[in-house]
C-alpha cells in the first residue's frame, strides 16, 4: 500500500506517522520550516498515546511521489482548492482522496480537481498540531477517523484502508452515511472551536460555567437545524454523541481555530460558522447563536489574513 499524506500539520502527521510505523510506504507533502525539518530530522510525535519518532520522505512536489492507493487530504480547508491543483501526479485510475478536514464542502472542490470516483469522505477526531518544525503534538480526543464513499456503498478499496489503519493503531470506522458524519463534525467543532476561540478559555473552563455551556449545546443544536434544512438530517444520537465527546475532551484543550487566532494565522472561520450561517440564511433557519460567534471571530480572521 502506498499513501500521500497531503499536509503533514497535526493530523496528517500523527495518523500518516502512525501508518509508517505499521510498515506502510507513506510520504508526507509538506512546505516551509515544517519540510525542512521532516528533511532534516525526521518526524518526531509527541503523544499521550506514546511518543515516537521516525525517518519520512518528505517533498513539496507531488510529482516527486507519483500515483498513490490513497491520498490523506489534511491541509486546511482554505487551501483546499489550491492544494487540489496539485493532486494530479498522486492520482491514478484507482486512486482514493480521502479528505479528513473540517467542513462540509470540500468533497465537491476535490471533485471538481479530480473527478467524483477518486473522492471519499472523511472525518479525523483528534486534538493535535504542529508544536514546532518537525515535531507533532498530540494531546488528544477519540484519536479516530471516520470515512465513506460519497454514495454510501461499501467499496473494496474503503476496505483495505480500514483495515490499515487499525493494524497501525488508531480507531476508524466506515460510514455508509458520510455526509451525516461531515454534519455532526460540523456542528461539534463549531462548538468547541467557535467557543474556545471566542472565550480564550479551554474547554474545562467553558463547561463549568453554565451559560456558557449552555451555548456551547445551542451552537450543536443550530449546526444540526442548519444540516436538516440542507437535506442531511443529524440523528439525535448523532447529537448526543457529539455532546458527549465534548464532555470527555481534556479539560486544557482548546482548538485549532483558537490557536491560529493568538497566533496570528490563517482561521478555518468561512468553513466552519460561516458555512452554517450563510446555509442557514439560504433556508431561512434561524442560528443566532452561530451568527454572533461568527461576528466575534470575523474580526480577527481578517486581522490575520492580513498580517
Amino acid at each position: 500500500m502506498r499513501i500521500a499524506v497531503y499536509g503533514a500539520g497535526g493530523v496528517g502527521g500523527y495518523l500518516g506517522g502512525r501508518l509508517a510505523q505499521a510498515g506502510v510506504d507513506v510520504h508526507f507533502i509538506a512546505r516551509g520550516a515544517h519540510l525542512r525539518a521532516l528533511r532534516e530530522n525526521g518526524l518526531q510525535v509527541r503523544s499521550v498515546k506514546g511518543d515516537f519518532a521516525l525517518r519520512v520522505p518528505a517533498t513539496d512536489d507531488p510529482a516527486e511521489i507519483g500515483p498513490c492507493d490513497y491520498v490523506l487530504f489534511c491541509v486546511k480547508a482554505f487551501d483546499t482548492e489550491p492544494a487540489a491543483v496539485g493532486l494530479g501526479p498522486l492520482v491514478g485510475h484507482n486512486t482514493a482522496v480521502v479528505s479528513l478536514q473540517n467542513g462540509v464542502d470540500n468533497e465537491e472542490k476535490l471533485a471538481r480537481a479530480v473527478g467524483l470516483d477518486q473522492v471519499m469522505g472523511g472525518a479525523a477526531f483528534i486534538f493535535a498540531g504542529i508544536a514546532e518544525p518537525g515535531v507533532i503534538v498530540h494531546t488528544g480526543g477519540p484519536t479516530s477517523i471516520t470515512f465513506g464513499e460519497l454514495d454510501g456503498r461499501v467499496s473494496t478499496r474503503a476496505q483495505r484502508l480500514l483495515d490499515q489503519c487499525l493494524q497501525a493503531g488508531f480507531a476508524a470506522d466506515l460510514s455508509t452515511s458520510i455526509k451525516t458524519v461531515l454534519w455532526a463534525k460540523l456542528a461539534l467543532i463549531c462548538a468547541q472551536a467557535g467557543m474556545t476561540a471566542a472565550v480564550r478559555l479551554p474547554i474545562g473552563e467553558i463547561r463549568t460555567v453554565d451559560a456558557a455551556w449552555e451555548a456551547f449545546q445551542r451552537l450543536i443544536e443550530e449546526v444540526c437545524a442548519v444540516a436538516a434544512a440542507d437535506g442531511t438530517p443529524v440523528p439525535l444520537a448523532d447529537q448526543q454523541r457529539a455532546v458527549s465527546i465534548a464532555q470527555a475532551i481534556e479539560p486544557g484543550n482548546f482548538s485549532s481555530l483558537h490557536d491560529d487566532l493568538v497566533r496570528g494565522r490563517p482561521m478555518e472561520l468561512e468553513a466552519l460558522h460561516g458555512v452554517v450561517v450563510r446555509r442557514a440564511a439560504e433556508h431561512g433557519v434561524p442560528v443566532p447563536m452561530s451568527e454572533a460567534v461568527y461576528a466575534i471571530l470575523k474580526p480577527w480572521a481578517i486581522h490575520n489574513q492580513r498580517a
